[in-house]
């Protein structure tokens, strides 16, 4: 294990710059997330790290070691991809095994090794198939065992999951981070998958055109995101955003309605703002606002209503029932305590004093 500090880091392809100045320090035995949409620069990142892609500026130290000119051989990192790479003419066993076997290492230490993390991952009895023979998520494992048999310093998983279908996505993520917490080995993991960072992570970094646009725990993200990129990207469904001022004591969409706020922000007042608001911390209510129903999406243990508020569509999550249709109209409250503001020229949050 060693932690990870990424300085200043930059990425020029000709006169396109790819990465913009990177800085994000990753401790000892943490697992750690990039996420952002395609091409925000995260698997440039994480081969930068590997040493597959040359640095512009800027530095990367793993442990005590600036690693910049290192080979990827020398940095003790292990790399999972998003393709598996497994050796289709070897078995199991000696797919895990074959990088120790490059390095010289002896074939009784090698087998030892190749037991322990087959162990760790339940592949006994599959050590003698080839991998023609196994499930996706069978192979995904072989590959995760080749980078635990090495005992590297540094894992790095770029999007291993996206060939996977979705039940079994669910299933070998739980697996990962079961994995990561029993060999608290540092992590850096690339997804687009917002809900694998939220899941996974023990801290998410949210990247955008090259630049981190927020660094925090899952929970941190989702509750007080730094503007509204990362609001709308952390959370599945989105955050509602609606565009208004802030007037009095409350928020006045650009259609006229009207929508609370527990606190309002000091010199706020006139502003020019957008109101963000969970889907869950809307609730039905007598008093509340009416909205008309577009799609109704029951999910078993929720319902997911899209209607239209004033001018501006939302969706809302409910936990109880209801009979509503396209066509009804509803009554919706937004929970004041939750709500966000941010400036709408800058997108940054604005936050009570």
């Amino acid at each position: 294990m060693a932690p990870v500090t990424i300085n200043g880091l930059r990425k020029r392809f000709g006169t396109l710059d790819v990465l913009k100045g990177i800085d994000i320090d990753i401790a000892n035995g943490e697992f750690v997330v990039l996420v952002g949409p395609s091409g925000c620069g995260k698997s440039t990142l994480l081969r930068m790290l590997a040493g597959l892609e040359g640095i512009s500026a800027g530095e990367i130290r793993i442990g005590s070691r600036v690693v910049n000119d290192l080979a990827p051989k020398d940095r003790d990192i292990a790399m999972v991809f998003q393709n598996y790479a497994l050796y289709p003419h070897m078995k199991v066993a000696d797919n895990m095994g074959f990088s120790l076997k490059l390095r010289k290492m002896p074939r009784p230490n090698i087998g030892v090794r190749v037991d322990r993390a087959a162990e760790v991952l339940g592949l006994q009895q599959l050590l003698d198939r080839y991998p023609r023979q196994l499930s996706g998520g069978q192979r995904q494992r072989v590959a995760m065992g080749r980078a635990i048999v090495r005992a590297p310093q540094v894992f790095l998983f770029d999007e291993p999951l996206s060939n996977l279908d979705a039940k079994l996505r669910v299933a070998m993520r739980a697996e990962i981070k079961a994995l990561h917490q029993k060999l608290k080995t540092t992590t850096v993991y690339v997804t687009h998958d917002q809900i694998e960072a939220m899941t996974m992570a023990d801290k998410i970094v949210v990247m955008r055109d090259g630049v981190v646009e927020q660094i925090g725990s899952p929970l941190e993200l989702y509750d007080r995101p730094a503007n509204l990129f990362v609001a709308g990207f952390i959370g599945s469904p989105a955050m509602n955003q609606i565009r208004g001022k802030v007037n009095g004591g409350a928020f006045e969409a650009a259609d006229g309605v009207r929508l609370p706020l527990s606190q309002i922000p000091a010199n706020s007042s006139g502003r020019a703002a957008v109101y963000g608001a969970r889907p869950e911390h809307f609730t039905l209510s007598d008093n509340g606002l009416p909205a008309e129903v577009s799609v109704v999406e029951p999910t078993g243990s929720e319902t997911h209503v899209m209607a239209t508020l004033g001018s501006t569509p939302v969706v809302c999550v409910f936990r109880e029932r209801i009979r509503a249709k396209p066509g009804d109209t509803i009554r919706i409250a937004p929970v004041p305590e939750f709500a966000h503001l941010f400036d709408a020229d800058t997108g940054r949050s604005i936050r009570a004093a």
